[in-house]
């Protein structure tokens, strides 16, 4: 039988048998890092089979500073600490990804790519059969399909091109921008899906992708968000001074807190709507995953805002937050005309006023979400069945087609 001490010495052995073997790993690595090293130089060597392009191409190199263009970063030299990462004008390394500083950036990414899905998933027949079909849908319904295929097809792009032409270059913490990245490739499925149900339903594509310039309900919400993405796309923008901090917050609130989280809430609910009541079910099952990841866009949008708040509370002063919260209800007031444009009359269990109270009920979300007051007391949701869609993680869906759960595309199951 093994006393305690006989164990202790049995372990210590263990122990020291590990550590001696960890320092001959580092012996051996440190000199296959010098053979390594020895090889790589003499690759660069000019033999007598090298072309005079070759040749060119290898004395180029010797003159190849690695150091070049990391001066400007402070510490690039050194491993990143996580309290040196920070959402705007952090000084870091953006390529060491690791340590995390905001795992929700990061887990936010993994469910993005958990949520992959494609529009040609979706089978469109009995929406072509419905929309062919003269008794298939009513004037009012044809208009909501057409009005919402027309600014979805567009806000997305503007979205997308906002985020890759402006913010994942001004944003500083990498795991932030891995997000944005995976953001950016869901715009792109999003735009894909409505010109994927334009073209199926054989609408005239030019006058749906040219909504913006030509409706006016539908042009004044793009041009509303446009005139945020000015100054910062311009490639000469820096932030690191209060009033282009500022620029860069103002962008995140006008694309996070209401192209996205208000401008997209009136079409949703008609479009989805409609599915409830089994038409256009196509339609619908790409509009309602569209919204699920939607809602991620706007929460990390929102968490994104919140942490910049948080490490530059001098941006967040009385002026800031009276200009975010003009934002937002600006952007309320631009789409209750939306509503009242693409639903003059009561259609599909609702009406201009049902959807003004919801869009109100919306507007006081995202002012609280971003620690401002509320600004319409007293508002309920009407529409409860939206936030179930957008909340639950597995379902049932309208169509009674598949089982809506958050998995990569090629392991759905089908009924």
């Amino acid at each position: 039988m093994l006393s305690w001490d006989e164990f202790d010495k049995e372990d210590g052995e263990v122990a020291a048998k590990a550590t001696n073997a960890g320092h001959a790993n580092e012996a051996n690595m440190d000199r296959l890092d010098s053979a390594g090293g020895a090889a790589a130089l003499a690759a660069r060597a000019v033999t007598s089979t090298d072309s005079a392009a070759i040749i060119r191409a290898k004395a180029a190199l010797d003159s190849l500073d690695v150091a070049e263009g990391l001066a400007e970063l402070e510490g690039a030299s050194a491993r990143v600490a996580v309290d040196e990462k920070m959402m705007i004008n952090c000084r870091a390394d953006l390529n060491q990804l690791v340590p995390f500083k905001y795992d929700w950036a990061w887990q936010k990414y993994l469910d993005g790519c958990a949520n992959h899905w494609m529009p040609q998933e979706v089978n469109m027949t009995a929406d072509i059969a419905v929309w062919r079909d003269p008794e298939g849908l009513t004037d009012d319904e044809r208009r909501i399909v057409m009005r919402n295929l027309g600014f979805f097809s567009t806000a997305d792009s503007l979205v997308a091109n906002n985020l890759v032409l402006a913010v994942y270059r001004l944003i500083t913490n990498p795991e932030c921008r891995q997000y944005i990245l995976r953001q950016a490739f869901e715009e792109a499925i999003h735009t894909h899906a409505y010109q994927y149900c334009i073209e199926s339903l054989g609408m005239d594509e030019g006058e749906i992708f040219n909504m913006y310039h030509e409706i006016p309900s539908v042009a004044k919400k793009a041009a509303w968000g446009l005139k945020y993405t000015r100054s910062i796309s311009d490639p000469k923008f820096e932030t690191g001074t209060v009033d282009t901090d500022k620029e860069l917050l103002r962008n995140l609130i006008a694309y996070y807190c209401v192209l996205e989280g208000i401008f997209f809430y009136c079409g949703f609910t008609q479009i989805l709507s409609m599915g409830r009541r089994n038409k256009m079910t196509g339609v619908a099952e790409q509009f309602q995953y569209i919204l699920r990841d939607e809602s991620m866009h706007l929460n990390f949008g929102i968490d994104v805002i919140n942490q910049i708040k948080i490490e530059n509370p001098h941006l967040w002063d009385a002026e800031m937050k009276e200009e975010a919260s003009q934002m937002i209800l600006q952007g309320t007031q631009l789409e209750i005309e939306y509503a009242r444009d693409t639903m003059p009359r009561g259609v599909l269990g609702m009406n201009a006023a049902m959807m003004e109270d919801y869009l109100k009920f919306i507007a006081n979300r995202r002012l609280s979400q971003i620690g401002l007051k509320e600004e319409y007391p007293g508002t309920t949701n009407p529409f409860p069945w939206m936030s179930e869609i957008m909340d639950l993680k597995k379902e049932k869906n309208f169509f009674e087609t598949r089982v809506i759960e958050y998995q990569t595309g090629g392991a759905l199951s089908w009924d």
